[in-house]
């Protein structure tokens, strides 16, 4: 198969190599598209290897249809539609997806449109669902709101019930984010968020996610009221932070600090089993779908790694493997 190769100095090589080998309870995808990720740049630069022994090639997600299935008690054969999060392995002709990963592709929707879901998705949800505990009527700040995952955040925080102020970089961006739900939108580069937020929800917030880190992390703590929850998902802007802890333990709150890669797949199956319950529906009546910035060839990888490293995307930048894959059935 062909696959996109990350070299030794650092290029992106679309380029032969071995297919992928299933293992007990393992499917393999022909893949027709993938989307990008910031694991991917901070992969690709040396500081995200993949877990032991999963795929060294880029891209944490996939839509495409089953080439093999695996022996067992499951409704799943070959030909179908799938789209699956992964720890790699998405820039590819090929992939191999354990069984309870799949996902059918939502109805109506196109491959493109899957394979922008299962990360951002599953990012959303992890963090504001289980890790925060949301609840409805709670006040929610979601940084980096135009990105994929904030987009898909801000959609989640809504079906919740609660009220959302997201922080992106420019007027497009937070146009991005109220045309997704949010009652707040503050454009970071003219605002100081915290300001700005502290006067709209007077009294604080109840939960905060961050993918900023350092340089938001006295002022986010400084948001959250009593019982508040700080999730922190990156560190886009440094990974050392001071705290004061009386303050932290005067506001009960929780610093949680969480990753999905890297997790047991048993963790990972129990959200995919939530994301289909709890998501899914919405996906197919169309209150809830991901926002796409682009959809370009694989071959154009370079191109889009550059857009996301530069922040010029809103949403998600999908790369297609197999043409027509932007089609609806």
């Amino acid at each position: 198969m062909n696959a996109m190769i990350v070299t030794s100095a650092g290029d992106l090589d679309w380029r032969r190599v071995p297919d992928p080998i299933a293992g007990p309870g393992d499917a393999i995808v022909a893949v027709r598209a993938t989307a990008l990720n910031r694991a991917d740049l901070a992969q690709r630069s040396g500081n995200y290897p993949p877990p032991a022994g999963e795929s060294d090639v880029l891209g944490l997600e996939l839509a495409g249809t089953l080439t093999h299935v695996p022996a067992g008690d499951h409704d799943f054969a070959v030909g179908d539609p799938v789209c699956a999060l992964v720890a790699g392995g998405g820039y590819a002709e090929l992939a191999r997806v354990p069984l309870g990963m799949l996902m059918r592709l939502p109805r109506g929707w196109s491959f493109v449109e899957a394979a922008a879901m299962p990360e951002v998705y599953s990012t959303a949800y992890l963090n504001l669902v289980l890790e925060a505990e949301l609840r409805a009527r709670e006040r929610v700040v979601i940084h980096g709101g135009a990105s994929g995952v904030g987009t898909a955040a801000i959609q989640v925080a809504k079906a919740w019930g609660c009220d959302v102020a997201a922080t992106a970089g420019s007027a497009e961006k937070t146009a991005i984010c109220l045309a997704q739900g949010a009652d707040v939108a503050i454009d970071y580069t003219k605002q100081d968020f915290a300001e700005e937020i502290g006067a709209v929800f007077e009294g604080g917030v109840d939960v905060v996610l961050d993918m900023v880190g350092a340089e938001y992390f006295g002022r986010n703590l400084d948001l959250l009221r009593v019982g508040g929850r700080l999730v922190i998902i990156a560190t886009l802007s440094g990974a050392k932070a001071t705290i004061d802890l009386r303050e932290l333990m005067a506001r009960r709150a929780r610093i949680v600090g969480s990753t999905l890669r890297n997790r047991p797949l048993e963790e990972k199956v129990s959200l995919r089993d939530a994301l289909v319950r709890d998501l899914f529906p919405r996906f197919e009546e169309g209150t809830m779908a991901p926002v796409i910035d682009a959809v370009v060839s694989i071959g154009d990888a370079e191109d889009a790694h550059a857009r996301m490293r530069a922040n010029e995307n809103a949403g998600k930048i999908v790369l297609v493997v197999a043409p027509g894959s932007d089609e609806r059935p």
